[in-house]
């Protein structure tokens, strides 16, 4: 883990992405500067319309701003600009415990980790809706079935990472997805990661969530799905081929059947069908293998990316 030279110890970086988030943003900034003193705060502003990043400013925060709606796109932004070797990345609605920071840093300081991973335990059913806790378990089941079980909450916005990990992702979401695809990097790299309880509370009186359970559900399903083709792709099209391969064979046997026992073929273009229904599950099983080369140079050359930024001192 690289160091500050003139302390020798890790530089900090708290890293909090806000879109309208006058009433809680104050309140973030001061206790992650009570938590973690030494640390630099920078909130990126994502095209607020309130005060937020006047409160931002005031309380103590280098303020900044991306332009490109979405969390994602903020992501991106803060992990191109700022400089530190460890990350602190949380949402700035103050739901997320300041005071288990210090936790999560030895933690991966002392594991030698790349990502932990705050996992949310409320106790009030108000700071975390049913429908997103199913949505949440739902989602966080599926990465597990297609990538392998690390994590319980993959959809949480509080995490800490290793220079490593923040300079080799490439960050290519826009929106709220892009914690899956911090997930899915982690895993797909086989990363140390871990996962650690922290308070989840409600939001502040005026605050308001951005997260719409069914939009941002669907639209992170649909990345799963993305990430699973590019990352996985002879299971993916290996699953596509053989569910073709069934249909036709569905089609096909009736004819067979009856050709079997009459020597004619009375549903010629039911046959034809049946045929290249066939040829594509073959295509597509063909396409598996060839892709499934491509991504294991593409996974080759991103681990290599990961392993040429440096570690010092810490390590």
């Amino acid at each position: 883990m690289a160091v500050s030279t003139a302390t020798g110890e890790p530089r900090l970086a708290v890293l909090i992405p806000c879109y309208n988030e006058a009433a809680a943003i104050g309140q973030v900034v001061r206790d992650f500067r009570a938590a973690l003193p030494a640390a630099s705060i920078y909130v990126y502003d994502n095209n607020s319309s309130d005060a937020t990043v006047e409160i931002a400013g005031a309380a103590g925060a280098v303020v900044r701003s991306e332009r490109l709606q979405g969390k994602g796109n903020v992501v991106r932004r803060m992990f191109s600009d700022v400089e530190a070797d460890v990350y602190v990345l949380v949402d700035g609605d103050a739901t997320y415990d300041a005071a288990s920071a210090p936790r999560l840093i030895a933690r991966l300081l002392e594991d030698n980790l790349d990502m932990v991973v705050g996992s949310r335990v409320h106790t009030d059913t108000q700071a975390y809706r049913r429908g997103h806790r199913f949505g949440n378990r739902m989602l966080t089941g599926f990465v597990a079935w297609l990538f392998g079980k690390s994590f319980t909450d993959i959809l949480s916005g509080y995490r800490v990472f290793s220079r490593r990990f923040v300079k080799s992702f490439p960050a290519l979401s826009k929106g709220f997805e892009t914690e899956t695809e911090l997930t899915v990097h982690a895993l797909e790299l086989r990363m140390p990661v871990a996962e650690v309880d922290t308070p989840y509370g409600v939001r502040p009186e005026g605050s308001a969530s951005k997260l719409s359970t069914y939009r941002d559900g669907f639209r992170i399903l649909r990345l799963i799905l993305a990430l699973h083709k590019h990352e996985r792709p002879f299971q993916f099209f290996a699953t596509v081929a053989l569910l073709l391969a069934l249909i036709s064979v569905g089609l096909a046997v009736p004819i067979v059947l009856e050709w079997l026992r009459t020597g004619l073929v009375p549903r010629f273009p039911t046959a034809i069908l049946a045929t290249g229904v066939m040829i594509l599950a073959c295509l597509s099983l063909t396409a598996g293998v060839i892709l499934e080369t491509v991504t294991r140079g593409r996974l080759e050359v991103r681990r290599l990316v990961y392993l040429q930024i440096p570690i010092s001192g810490w390590r």
